[in-house]
């Protein structure tokens, strides 16, 4: 992992700032270093993990990318009318105001293509866009995902009813614009709220999902799926978090906060049994046809929460081996960390997307007999504030 890291910092050394090209990064936010050359955006990482974390912890060189650039392979674009003309892009910082956004140094450039082509079918076939404040219109987002190594690509309209009116002729022309696009899904939101998507859709064409691959297993990815927005740096931060395991084929491991699969499954090959479980029911669905789609024997994938899970097995006086823990910005929670506690495995990977509230964890997690010599940071959002850390928690 050195090494990886060493060469890294070659390729990135001379990497300069483009924000030159960038007309809207002030409103926009979305990259708040992109002034920074890429390797100091890394150094200042470090120096701010350094100053969270308690000083016995070692703060390993972060794992920077070759290519610090358009890595975001899930794009989302809000749809808003100017004074008669259809913009798209994102949210001013702060408000709900949509600043047009036509090229993004950090998102996937096949995507914003085609969300530049939906703007314009927009206005030649008439579809009234979404006015949030009078809650009025048909067309209020478009979110678009593409698979890293299959060239996979879906579009979700996220609309205000799934009636949309000439549809078919409106898929027709966008195919003809984009003929490598392999599903459109029609998503209804229709309710007044910041989430982009709502609860039912609809399939207008293709398989309403697509395929990628991750680790060397390959992952079914619906327009709800959790999947990791940056492949290549994702592909480095599971490896690391699966090595430091030190598996020995022999283990029960639960991965909790499992989403569709994707760690207990790439992780399965090393263990005995691999327990996921995960609060949303559709990624538990697709973690289970993920498990049959790569012919996996060992795993099984539970809905409900995985502390209670846990909780439950040690009451039963049921035993596992590692937990592995990847939970949402907010971090964990001290009930969580009670279960883990009960039924004591030997070793706990967290994996984080949040310096800050894994720092507040690992605190309740000392109290609770679990200590962590070492953080590994790896840059999932290059140009942003943002890191994400691995560490192993191992029992006093």
């Amino acid at each position: 992992m050195k090494d990886r890291h060493i060469k890294s910092k070659e390729n990135i050394s001379n990497i300069k700032s483009k924000n030159t090209k960038c007309v809207v990064s002030k409103r926009c936010g979305a990259c708040s270093s992109l002034n920074i050359p890429y390797e100091k955006q890394l150094e200042d990482k470090e120096k701010m993990l350094k100053k969270l974390f308690d000083k016995k912890i070692k703060i390993n060189h972060i794992i920077g990318m070759k290519n610090p650039y358009n890595y975001r392979n899930k794009v989302h674009a809000a749809f808003a009318n100017n004074r008669g003309t259809v913009i798209s892009g994102v949210y001013e910082m702060g408000t709900h105001k949509v600043v047009q956004v036509d090229n993004c140094l950090i998102e996937d450039k096949k995507a914003r293509e085609i969300i530049s082509t939906i703007r314009n079918l927009s206005k030649s076939f008439k579809i009234r866009i979404y006015d949030e404040d009078r809650r009025d219109g048909l067309l209020r987002h478009v979110l678009i995902r593409r698979g890293f190594k299959s060239g996979e690509i879906m579009v979700v309209l996220v609309v205000a009813s799934l009636v949309f009116p000439s549809k078919n002729n409106f898929v027709k022309a966008l195919l003809k614009a984009h003929p490598d696009i392999t599903t459109i899904v029609l998503n209804e939101n229709n309710k007044k709220t910041s989430m982009v998507l709502g609860d039912r859709e609809k399939v207008i064409y293709g398989k309403g999902y697509i395929m990628d691959t991750l680790c060397g297993c390959v992952f079914k990815i619906s327009p709800k799926s959790f999947y990791q927005v940056n492949p290549v740096q994702t592909e480095i931060l599971y490896n690391k978090a699966i090595n430091l395991l030190e598996l020995k084929g022999t283990e029960t491991v639960i991965d909790a906060y499992c989403g569709i699969g994707t760690m207990g499954i790439i992780a399965s090959s090393k263990v005995k049994k691999v327990i996921g479980v995960e609060l949303n029911g559709d990624a538990v669905k697709d973690a289970i046809f993920n498990s049959k789609l790569n012919k996996i024997q060992n795993a099984r994938f539970f809905e409900g929460d995985a502390g209670d899970f846990m909780s439950d097995m040690a009451a039963r006086g049921e035993k596992i081996d590692a937990v592995i823990m990847d939970p949402p910005r907010s971090g964990s929670t001290e009930k969580f960390i009670d279960s883990i506690a009960k039924i004591k495995p030997q070793k706990v990977v967290y994996v984080s997307c949040n310096p800050e509230t894994l720092a507040r964890d690992l605190k309740y997690f000392k109290r609770k007999g679990y200590k962590t010599s070492e953080i590994y940071p790896v840059d999932m959002f290059p140009h942003t504030l943002h890191s994400e850390c691995v560490c192993l928690l191992t029992k006093k």
